[in-house]
């Protein structure tokens, strides 16, 4: 009785905080994970189909768990009902049952079939961390256009490659998983930001979900929780404090080595601005990830909290944002990569995708070796800072 009564309550804020169309996503979603249909062969083609010849329906979705039934397959069907061709995952009862759910053309066994497809221009990758890197390569030298979760890269190794993927392949638009930044909050907040002069003084305090230890996060060839979690915000600071005047950044480490879910850090960035940020896995977050942002910047003084509510002081004027749902912008980023590759429009900076790893990677370093470090960067296609 009691754990009904808790995922009862849990129902009830989740649709306060999201809505009920995504709730109920985020329910079907525990079921799609639990799903054990089969097929016969290295394909399913989908018999109730009737749009196979939509120029539309160009996109394929590698790696269908929950995150790409609930979150990415969920938003591009709000965007179009037929914008899925394919989908593959290693685990083929996941790719079936989103590829059903969804009203896609077909599933793969072989995903290199996704390659070889000549109508598929977008592919979305939403596999375990340390295989982003791999699928994204290939696609790219196949001429597919990419949406990478993150993280993009689990090493400088896999950097290094997709850099040089990506400046062989000009013409092919790469987009991230970095979807904060695309929150309608963070934006209202930058646009405030940028009334006033100098360096920011920030904090972020993140609250992420407790994992097991024997989480398939915790493989050392996945990045742990740094790449798989912290890398949200280190990238959020690019964003804050603008690549162009961040480096070199000092990055100061402040958890016990032997933590693999605890983190504290410091960062001291060119331009005079400093952060902090902690993540904190202590116990259970039963309405998800909680973070809240302070920071004050000339005479603007700001709280976000958990993306739902936004206070600025400026002066004596107080302004107060607060959407009926959170909003962390999931919405817009991933639909933002199938308007870009539809309306033919660019994708990411090739300078932000190697920035904004090469800075994740070095607090991943500086946490786990507990040494303070300094990071100059030397990119293909500006120069060094």
């Amino acid at each position: 009785m009691d754990n009904w009564f808790i995922k009862i309550k849990k129902v009830v804020r989740y649709i306060r905080h999201y809505g009920l169309a995504r709730t109920v996503t985020k329910i079907r979603g525990t079921y799609h994970l639990r799903f054990d249909g089969t097929f016969e062969g290295d394909t399913w083609d989908n018999l109730n189909c009737k749009s196979k010849l939509d120029s539309s329906r160009f996109t394929a979705l590698v790696g269908c768990g929950n995150f790409a039934f609930s979150n990415i397959a969920y938003y591009l069907f709000r965007c179009n009902k037929k914008f899925l061709r394919c989908t593959y995952d290693p685990d083929s009862s996941r790719a079936l049952s989103l590829c059903r759910y969804y009203g896609g053309l077909y599933v793969t066994r072989r995903w290199e079939e996704i390659l070889a497809d000549e109508s598929v221009r977008l592919v979305y990758i939403a596999s375990n961390h340390s295989t982003h890197c791999d699928y994204a390569i290939a696609c790219i030298n196949a001429g597919k256009h990419v949406h990478i979760e993150k993280p993009h890269v689990v090493s400088g190794d896999q950097l290094e490659k997709l850099m040089s993927a990506m400046k062989n392949n000009p013409e092919v638009k790469v987009f991230m998983g970095f979807n904060r930044p695309r929150s309608a909050l963070f934006d209202k907040l930058k646009h405030l930001l940028s009334s006033q002069e100098g360096p920011i003084m920030f904090n972020w305090f993140v609250a992420g979900h407790r994992i097991p230890n024997d989480h398939w996060y915790f493989d050392d060839k996945e990045g742990g929780r740094i790449l798989g979690n912290l890398i949200h915000w280190t990238d959020m600071s690019l964003h804050l404090i603008n690549k162009e005047t961040a480096f070199p950044c000092r990055i100061i480490p402040g958890s016990p080595s032997s933590s693999r879910s605890d983190f504290m850090l410091m960062l001291v960035f060119a331009d005079g601005s400093s952060g902090a940020i902690t993540f904190s896995a202590k116990g259970a977050t039963f309405e998800g990830v909680r973070e809240v942002l302070n920071l004050q910047r000339g005479d603007v003084m700001a709280q976000l909290t958990d993306f739902k509510n936004l206070t600025v002081d400026i002066n004596h004027k107080k302004y107060h944002f607060a959407p009926w749902f959170r909003d962390h912008g999931h919405e817009a980023n991933i639909t933002n990569s199938y308007q870009r590759v539809k309306d033919d429009m660019p994708g990411e900076d090739p300078t932000y995708v190697e920035f904004t790893a090469r800075f994740a990677l070095a607090i991943k370093n500086a946490i786990e070796s507990q040494t303070e470090t300094t990071v100059h960067f030397e990119d293909q296609y500006g120069g060094r800072s």
